[in-house]
């Protein structure tokens, strides 16, 4: 009676012996293999990476998992990742055969673990690469990283590489990234946002980060892509569909700024950005309106946004949108907002947020998107962006 799971489990484990074999063989074929991971920003240094390395010459592969999972080829056309259920990290192993069958030279590839047991996984068996990246580290995912910011540190910091170059723009938890890069014999170089110069950003059709450019430029540096040359790649590659934009409207004689900041969903990206654009500062004639979408599925983030509306992003009024908005109204409130500023849509449409929000305005409003972007936050920038002028 034994004979038969005993012979189960030894055809298994000697498939997987062979798959996993497989896979490296196919990995060697890709001479030059970039894994992106980090908190904020891996989609577009990702994207940045990839247009860079194909302007030097390089044929490069890519895929994201940030707003919309992506496939992006050497010709930069791309298509959307099928999936049956659940994303799984597994999912990378079909990619890189995928970057093989188009003959790639490189592969650029955003990291899908989030939990701490996996990232050891996705780098180590599934990616094995050459060139390792992590963004920054930023209070996000702290119940699956967490519980603090320096453990989310420890955990990113296990994609490192064995023994090979890897960079970043992390100052505050450096520290914590060079130990493990220690223990990788990996070498961790610090790049600065300071070194991107405005006129390099102008080439930009959105509103990109210094540091993602800074990081993007260094990766194909290693790899003799000159800057200008890089550049030139960054500016025509195509944006992720969650990054920032401004979009400009003119409605019932009202003029109207919408910024999609749906993306940076934890503390510190959401505050950088307000400060970068100047809505830390009231504007005479200008009302700032901040438009919170939520998911009641994450009570921590829930908590996050409801601190943000409250004591970081000064406005005139603070609209919610999406599930689960009650609880952030009342935390909200705890943290000093008054109620007279804040109004509650949760469970409203698009249409009916979008049609209330302007409302709010009288001449001219500066409408500040922040929380979750799937879903009702996808549709809400559609309402702008459908009747925008122009956008940036």
């Amino acid at each position: 009676m034994t004979l038969v799971p005993t012979l189960l489990i030894a055809g298994l484990t000697a498939y997987g012996i062979h798959e996993s074999r497989r896979h490296n063989r196919t990995l060697r074929r890709i001479p030059i293999r970039v894994h992106v991971n980090g908190t904020r920003g891996k989609s577009s240094v990702t994207r940045l990476i990839a247009g860079g390395l194909r302007a030097g010459g390089i044929r490069t592969f890519a895929k994201t998992t940030g707003t919309m999972a992506r496939m992006i080829y050497p010709d930069d056309s791309e298509v959307d990742v099928y999936r049956v259920g659940r994303p799984n990290i597994i999912e990378q192993i079909r990619i890189v055969r995928r970057a093989v069958e188009v003959d790639a030279e490189a592969l650029v590839i955003e990291c899908m673990a989030v939990s701490p047991d996996l990232q050891p996984v996705t780098e180590l068996r599934l990616i094995q690469s050459t060139v390792g990246v992590i963004t920054n580290v930023r209070a996000d995912h702290l119940d699956v990283l967490g519980p603090t910011v320096e453990d989310a540190a420890r955990a990113l910091a296990l994609t490192l590489p064995l023994g090979g170059p890897a960079f970043t723009t992390e100052r505050k938890r450096w520290g914590i990234l060079q130990d493990e890069a220690r223990r990788r014999h990996a070498a961790l170089h610090l790049v600065d946002g300071a070194d991107i110069a405005d006129g390099e950003l102008e080439g930009f059709s959105y509103i990109e980060h210094a540091e993602n450019v800074a990081l993007a430029l260094a990766v194909c540096a290693h790899f003799g892509v000159e800057r200008s040359t890089a550049l030139r790649g960054m500016h025509a590659a195509r944006p992720d569909p969650g990054v920032l934009h401004r979009y400009f409207l003119h409605v019932g004689g009202k003029e109207i700024q919408f910024v999609n900041a749906f993306a940076a969903n934890d503390p510190d990206s959401t505050r950088i950005i307000w400060r970068r654009l100047g809505l830390d500062r009231a504007m005479p004639g200008v009302e700032r309106i901040v438009l919170a979408n939520c998911r009641n599925d994450r009570p921590q983030r829930s908590g996050q946004i409801a601190e943000l509306v409250a004591r970081d992003l000064p406005s005139e009024h603070v609209v919610l949108s999406g599930e689960g908005t009650a609880l952030v109204a009342i935390r909200a409130a705890a943290h000093g907002l008054p109620r007279e500023r804040l109004s509650d849509l949760g469970g409203m449409r698009p249409e009916g947020v979008y049609e209330r929000v302007l409302d709010l305005i009288e001449r001219r409003g500066v409408v500040f998107g922040i929380g979750n972007i799937v879903g009702l936050g996808e549709e809400i920038v559609l309402h702008f962006k459908n009747r925008a002028d122009r956008r940036d």
